[in-house]
């Protein structure tokens, strides 16, 4: 299976960079793709334009295959009490920093899979193409496929990967509990059913036909051999990526990333709306990582936003997402091709 995959995504060593959005670029992508791994651009809050000059800056950079990935989430419907209740919790930290918490707060950007976006691959015409949440609409879906893109998706449990074989995705993630960043979770709401990687991986093999490649708690080669040994076909490295200079999280995530300890990541909902895993901060201590009444993913986020950006310019995380996996203790600070180095001696 690990051949199938090299040759099915057209890379050197079996190893996909995971899409981390708002910490990386095309630079990151870049320099993993040039390394033999499989370069990533996470397209969920970026806008077409964005995207496709990421693109262009990748494909001057070299001829390796590219991977856009986008969010599949449907659009909640604007819930104006619970937004008020939302905010009127945060209010004291609005007062502490000196902010109006009534001031008109631009919705979150993050958009889901469109026909728009969907022309846009049609045009860029990406080696692969991933999904978070699930997958695109059958008809959205075949389009993708009618590029002759690789089509890949997250799966958090055995169900999620059997969904995903039958829609007609190529490969998929296992994503285990461990992993940084959103669950990919979509069939499944209750974040305490969520499987570990080293359990979930092997199980996913045994239901599936397609490759499966192992996200979450993976940081060096001990991990890649773990994943591969349990009948893995490659992995998708993230937060191992975080401390290199081509990743871009802000200052104060880059610091909190630093002095990570291996217990100090919780999954929260805090920042979005749906659970993902981060370092935890002073907002997840005196909230709570998933406090009940947060809005639907991803209107919490406008919210925070001001607190964010104002604590930040006064060097502080303590409202920021500090998207980390479990293994962030073994991040090191390093070039991102020696991190894949790392991962494959």
């Amino acid at each position: 299976m690990v051949h199938r995959l090299l040759d099915r995504l057209g890379i050197v060593v079996p190893l996909v960079q995971a899409p981390m959005a708002g910490s990386q670029d095309e630079r990151l992508a870049i320099a993993v793709a040039a390394a033999g791994g499989l370069g990533s651009l996470p397209c969920a809050m970026l806008s077409p334009e964005a995207i496709a000059l990421q693109v262009r800056r990748f494909r001057a950079g070299g001829s390796w295959p590219l991977n856009l990935n986008f969010f599949c989430h449907e659009p909640p419907a604007i819930d104006a009490e619970r937004e008020r209740a939302w905010r009127d919790r945060l209010r004291p930290y609005y007062e502490e920093l000196g902010l109006d918490p009534e001031e008109p707060r631009a919705a979150a950007a993050r958009s889901p899979f469109d026909s728009a976006l969907c022309a846009l691959v049609e045009e860029l015409r990406p080696e692969v193409v991933s999904f978070h949440f699930g997958v695109p609409a059958p008809d959205l879906l075949a389009r993708v496929r009618a590029t002759g893109a690789c089509v890949v998706s997250t799966a958090t449990t055995v169900a999620e990967a059997r969904h995903l074989e039958a829609a007609g995705c190529d490969a998929i993630v296992a994503q285990g509990v461990e992993a940084g960043g959103h669950r990919g979770m979509f069939l499944v709401t209750e974040v305490d059913t969520q499987v570990g990687t080293f359990a979930l991986v092997p199980q996913i093999v045994d239901a599936v036909r397609v490759p499966v490649l192992a996200a979450g708690g993976i940081a060096d080669a001990r991990g890649v051999a773990a994943a591969l040994a349990l009948g893995a076909s490659g992995v998708q490295v993230g937060t191992a990526f975080l401390r290199t200079p081509e990743a871009t999280p802000s200052a104060v995530h880059r610091a909190a990333l630093a002095s990570a300890r291996d217990d100090a990541t919780r999954l929260t909902t805090i920042f979005s709306g749906r659970p993902a895993r981060g370092l935890e901060n002073r907002v997840m201590r005196e909230l709570g990582p998933r406090p009940s009444g947060t809005p639907p993913f991803p209107r919490a986020a406008s919210a925070l936003a001001a607190l964010r950006a104002e604590a930040e310019a006064r060097g502080s995380g303590d409202f920021s997402p500090l998207w980390a996996g479990q293994a962030a203790s073994l991040a090191r600070e390093t070039s991102a091709a020696e991190v894949v180095r790392s991962l494959f001696p």
